[in-house]
Formats: C-alpha cells, structure tokens, sequence
C-alpha cells in the first residue's frame, strides 16, 4: 500500500505561493526546497510540491492548466471541528486567498472553498462526524449526505 501521496502543482510564483501557505501554518521541507521547486508539508504523510512552471513540465508533456479559464485541481482537507473549516478560512481571507464558493452545512458536514490569492487551485477544508464515515452505503435515498446528490 502507498505510503504517502505527493501532489504535484504548477505556480506562477512560487515564493508568494510559499507565503501564503506559510500564513495558513503550513511548513515546507527544506531537503526538497530550491528556487523551482518546493516541497509543501501538509501532514506526515500528505505533500504538495509546488512547480515553477519550467519545473512543472519536467514530468509532463502535456501544457500547464490555465486556471483562469479551467479547474486544474481541487483539494480537501479534514479538520477536527467547525470551528477550525473558519479559522482555515479566515486564515486564507488575511493571507491573500478570495473564498471560492459559499459555506456548505449538511449537518454532519460542514466545508468551505478558498483559492490561493494566484489561483492556482482550489482548495477546501471541512469536517464531518466520524458516525457518518463509518455507515454504509445502503440505503442511500435515507443517509444524511443524500441531499449532497441530485
């Protein structure tokens, strides 16, 4: 089994970007950090590696997603309560990033979106209650996060 997962995104400038995730309380590992390239440290076992873009197309042929006009990608992070999704959020606002989208409250779930102040991606912190990751997926019509689906 994977031990760990290493996102791989562009930015258009990487010290603003290392900035602004810095302001959220994130930390960078200086072993895979240099001026085109730097290793975002999320948890122990989940990073994103933020790409100059002439870093970035060292692993791919493909062009680089222009996020003005397209979705590149779209991140989510679990925290421990409702009241962590608004200090994250809060948090991104003082730092630069615009909220993305309105706040969702399901209940047992609460989430909120913001974009990195490049807008780069998209990126969302929520929190749900453990009952509901633990339940079945029977009976989907009567679970809570039913109404999430059209």
């Amino acid at each position: 089994m994977p031990k760990a997962i290493y996102v791989n995104l562009a930015v258009a400038d990487l010290q603003r970007s290392m900035d602004f995730f810095t302001a959220l309380g994130f930390s960078f590992n200086p072993q895979f950090t240099d001026d085109q390239a730097a290793a975002l440290v999320i948890s122990d076992t989940i990073y994103a590696m933020l790409h100059t873009p002439k870093s970035f197309l060292r692993f791919t042929k493909k062009g680089i997603a222009d996020t003005r006009t397209t979705t590149e990608v779209l991140l989510a992070l679990q925290v421990d309560s409702r009241e962590r999704v608004d200090e994250f959020m809060k948090k991104a606002l003082m730092s630069g990033g615009r909220e993305h989208r309105e706040a969702e409250d399901y209940g047992f779930m609460y989430d909120r979106a913001s974009r990195t102040p490049m807008g780069i991606f998209g990126n969302s912190s929520g929190w749900m209650q453990v009952r509901c990751l633990n339940e079945e997926w029977t009976d989907f019509e009567n679970k809570p996060w039913a109404k999430m689906y059209p």
